[in-house]
C-alpha cells in the first residue's frame, strides 16, 4: 500500500540543494502540522511530484544543474496545478515577472524567516471554507472547489494566484478596486515600492478568459486599478 494514501496532513515537497536549509524548512513545517518530502535536485523533485502528489511545493530558484524556474516550467508542462512557492534571493520586478511566467504561484525571500514563510504556507493550505461553490459573472463561472474557471463551456486552468485574483474580482463585480486593495486582499502582504506584478497577472488572466474574441470582462481604470464589468 502506498504511504501517500495514509497521509492525513497536507504534504509539502521541498526542493532545495542546501541540505541544512532544506532540513530547517522541513522541521518548521512538521512542527506546524504538515508532512514533508525533501528532494535535493529538480529531477528528484519532479519524480516525487508524480509519486506523492504533494499539496504544495517549495522550490529554490537556484538548483544544482537546473533552476527553480525551469523546474516550475517542466511541472506546469505536465499539467500539474499544485501551488508552487519559489524561494528567491532578490525582489525585483524582473524577478517577480520571471516567477509568474515560469508558473510559480508566489515567492518568499532569503534569508529564510520561518514566521513569514509559514504565514505564506497557511494562505495556500488553509481548508476550503463552506459556502457558495461557484461565483458567476455573465458567462464566466469560477468553481471554488476545483479552482477552475468556465466560460461558454470552456474549462480554464488557473494557477493559485490567478484563481485568488479572479475570485477577488468576481466577489466585487462592477466595483473599481485599487491596486492597493488588490495587493492587500490577494497577496496578503505589502509589496515594497512600485511593482507591475498585478498588471502581469491581469494580462495572464485576460489571455485565459478572453478566447476567440470573447468580450473583455476585466477593465482597466487608469490611475486607479481594475474592475470586473462588461464594456
Amino acid at each position: 500500500m502506498s504511504t501517500a494514501t495514509l497521509d492525513l496532513n497536507p504534504c509539502v515537497l521541498i526542493v532545495e540543494t542546501d541540505e541544512a536549509l532544506a532540513q530547517n524548512v522541513s522541521l518548521d513545517l512538521q512542527e506546524s502540522g504538515y508532512d514533508t518530502i525533501v528532494a535535493y535536485d529538480a529531477s528528484s523533485g519532479l519524480r516525487q511530484v508524480s509519486e506523492r502528489h504533494p499539496a504544495l511545493i517549495v522550490v529554490d530558484r537556484m538548483l544544482t544543474g537546473d533552476s527553480g524556474l525551469t523546474f516550475c516550467s517542466h511541472l506546469r508542462n505536465t499539467g500539474a496545478r499544485v501551488p508552487v512557492l519559489l524561494m528567491m534571493a532578490r525582489d525585483t520586478v524582473e524577478d517577480r515577472v520571471a516567477c509568474i511566467e515560469a508558473g510559480a504561484d508566489d515567492y518568499f525571500l532569503k534569508p529564510y524567516r520561518s514566521d513569514d514563510f509559514l504565514k505564506l504556507v497557511r494562505l495556500y493550505l488553509q481548508p476550503d471554507m463552506p459556502g457558495a461553490e461557484q461565483l458567476r459573472f455573465g458567462d464566466l463561472i469560477l468553481d471554488l472547489s476545483t479552482r477552475q474557471a468556465l466560460r461558454n463551456g470552456r474549462s480554464i486552468d488557473l494557477t493559485m494566484k490567478e484563481f485568488e485574483l479572479l475570485k477577488y474580482l468576481m466577489e466585487h463585480p462592477r466595483e473599481v478596486l485599487t491596486r492597493e486593495q488588490i495587493l492587500e486582499n490577494v497577496w496578503g502582504y505589502d509589496f515594497v515600492g512600485e511593482s507591475n506584478v498585478i498588471e502581469v497577472y491581469i494580462r495572464y488572466l485576460r489571455l485565459k478568459i478572453e478566447d476567440d474574441g470573447e468580450k473583455r470582462l476585466i477593465q482597466t481604470v487608469r490611475g486607479v486599478g481594475y474592475v470586473l464589468r462588461e464594456a
